[in-house]
C-alpha cells in the first residue's frame, strides 16, 4: 500500500490503483491538514480509520451518491415533520454534530471518528469547508448531518438520531437545501440498505469521477444559501 509524503501537498496514488479488497483502500499515511484533506475531496478520496490505525484513505467502487431531487420521503417520515414539532438549522452546533456522530453505535466498538478527525473537520468548518445541518425539538438536538462541500458538490461525512427519524429528516432536509443551491451531487461513499431506502444510488468510478470533476471546479454554492437560510416548515 502506497504511504503518502509528509507535505500536505504531495499527491495521492491514481484512483485505479485502488485496491479491490478491501474496497477503496488506496493509501495510508500522511495527516489530516486541511489543505491535505480539501486535496483528497476535490478528487473523491476521504479518511476513515479507527484509533488504533495509521490514517488511511480511501476511494471505493461502486460509489454511492444521491441525486438530491430524489431523496425518498416516507408518508411516516413526512407526517412526523409536518407536525411542526422539529425545527432546523445550519452551522448552528457543528462541534456538537460531530461529536453526536462520534458517539458508538449500538453493537459496534469504538468509533472512525477519532479525536483527530474530529478537530480537523471543525477546523474546515472554521474556515468555511465543512458544514452541519441540525434538528431540533424543545431546544435539544433530534438528529444532524455533517459534511464538506466544494463547487456545487457535497461530501456527506456522518448523520446521527437523537430521537425517531432524527437523521432521516437531517438528509431530507440537507438534500432540500442542496436543490435550493443547486448542487446535484451528493456524495455518501459507501452505500447501506438505509441510504438505499432514501433514494441514494451506486455508480461506477469513471461515472462518479467524471460527475465530480465538473462539480468541484465551480464557485462554492453552499454557503450562500445556507447563510440566507429560510426552511419548508412542511414538506
Amino acid at each position: 500500500m502506497p504511504r503518502l509524503g509528509d507535505e500536505p501537498g504531495a499527491p495521492f496514488p491514481p484512483s485505479s490503483e485502488a485496491l479491490d479488497e478491501p474496497n477503496g483502500l488506496l493509501a495510508g499515511g500522511g495527516d489530516l491538514s486541511s489543505q491535505r484533506l480539501l486535496n483528497a475531496y476535490r478528487r473523491g478520496i476521504f479518511p476513515w480509520y479507527s484509533e488504533d490505525s495509521p490514517i488511511l484513505w480511501w476511494s471505493p467502487a461502486p460509489r454511492c451518491v444521491l441525486y438530491p431531487q430524489n431523496v425518498y420521503i416516507s408518508s411516516r417520515t413526512r407526517r412526523r415533520f409536518n407536525t411542526g414539532r422539529y425545527r432546523l438549522s445550519v452551522n448552528r452546533a457543528f462541534p456538537e454534530v460531530i461529536r453526536a456522530c462520534a458517539e458508538p453505535r449500538p453493537g459496534d466498538h469504538g468509533t472512525w471518528i477519532t479525536p483527530g478527525m474530529e478537530q480537523a473537520y471543525i477546523d474546515l468548518h472554521g474556515m468555511g469547508h465543512a458544514h452541519s445541518l441540525e434538528v431540533w425539538t424543545e431546544g435539544k438536538l433530534a438528529g444532524g448531518i455533517y459534511g464538506i462541500a466544494i463547487g456545487s458538490a457535497f461530501f456527506g461525512e456522518s448523520m446521527f438520531s437523537g430521537q425517531a427519524d432524527g437523521s432521516k429528516i437531517a438528509l431530507i432536509a440537507l438534500c432540500k437545501l442542496l436543490t435550493r443551491a443547486r448542487i446535484g451531487l451528493l456524495d455518501c461513499q459507501v452505500s447501506n440498505p438505509h441510504l438505499i431506502r432514501m433514494g441514494a444510488v451506486e455508480i461506477d468510478r469513471e461515472r462518479f469521477e467524471s460527475e465530480l470533476s465538473r462539480a468541484v471546479c465551480g464557485p462554492d454554492r453552499f454557503a450562500k444559501v445556507a447563510a440566507a437560510l429560510d426552511f419548508e416548515h412542511r414538506w
